[in-house]
């Protein structure tokens, strides 16, 4: 299977709710009743308040008063989902002048935090580089055999301590020993936690300050690991993150258990912030590089076309 057709199978949910609305108003004039409707449709789809209204006007600034067939609505609306998209498509990279590249899964507990790191490490060891991982995920016994599990699977060699242990010390113990080893990337995994408790986040604070006493500039990227799930709570989430670890960029996940894929748009609208991996289900092909114009096509049930194969 292709990643189209898992992609298009994951966001079947929101293109058909998306899908149903737009039958609903095709061959209608592009009126102020239709265009009211059409951003309701979109709201109702998670791309923001805000966000709905400049599509709806877009489209209808582009067919004045014309009525509109299903497939022109899918293909304009799709068209201006990609504007807002194209900008925050961007791939997770590592910088060669910072080694090891210090990088930080952060999140709230369930947004498959853990796993998405694992799959990630897959990727980048296929690439060619040197990983390796931290578990500062000590709360869960779970989260630190997962990772190890990962481990095995990529080749990623694995820093870990017993359950309980201080997540900042195997940070740190991590750093220096992939200083030691010529380590390209590392990746670290923390505790889930509530973007509303204090302490949890006090301690992700405190992972990052043991982090600069190896390596002031690190960490080097912070990925914030989002389930689509939640709809407008990620902005929320995105706002706290930001605010104690410096997100550098998002990874959005469970986008197909939800018919609020359109969160991913009202994120882009607010925040701006890259956008590097969706994941579309459980299995390592299931998290892929983000596609804007792909992602905004299958969104709205469009098919396939040659720019997306």
């Amino acid at each position: 299977m292709s990643f189209w057709q898992r992609l298009t199978s994951g966001l079947s949910r929101s293109a058909s709710k998306l899908g149903s609305g737009f039958k609903g108003l095709a061959a209608r004039k592009l009126d102020a009743a239709t265009v009211e409707e059409l951003e309701e449709l979109l709201i109702q789809a998670d791309v923001g308040t805000d966000t709905a209204v400049k599509i709806a006007k877009a489209v209808s600034d582009s067919r004045p008063g014309r009525s509109l067939e299903d497939h022109e609505i899918r293909t304009l609306v799709a068209s201006e989902i990609e504007k807002i998209l194209a900008p925050v498509a961007q791939p997770f990279t590592s910088d060669p002048a910072h080694k090891p590249f210090v990088t930080l899964a952060v999140g709230v507990n369930g947004s498959g935090k853990t796993t998405t790191l694992g799959k990630i490490a897959a990727r980048l060891s296929e690439d060619g580089n040197k990983v390796m991982l931290a578990a500062a995920d000590t709360f869960r016994a779970a989260a630190i055999d997962q990772l190890k599990v990962w481990g095995e699977r990529t080749g990623a060699e694995v820093v870990a301590k017993a359950p309980g242990a201080d997540p900042a010390g195997v940070a740190f113990e991590a750093l220096e020993k992939a200083r030691t080893e010529n380590i390209d990337i590392l990746l670290i995994d923390t505790a889930g936690r509530l973007q509303n408790k204090a302490a949890l986040m006090d301690e992700l604070e405190k992972i990052n300050r043991v982090i600069k006493k190896l390596d002031a500039s690190a960490p080097h990227a912070v990925l914030l690991v989002l389930d689509a799930t939640v709809g407008q709570n990620a902005l929320s989430q995105v706002e706290a993150f930001g605010k104690t670890a410096g997100v550098t960029g998002l990874i959005i996940t469970k986008l197909d258990g939800t018919a609020k894929g359109g969160i991913l748009v009202a994120l882009a609208a607010k925040f701006g912030l890259p956008v590097h991996f969706i994941g579309v289900g459980e299995s390592l092909e299931d998290l892929a590089p983000f596609d804007a114009r792909a992602f905004s096509r299958a969104l709205v049930g469009l098919a396939e076309d040659a720019e997306t194969a």
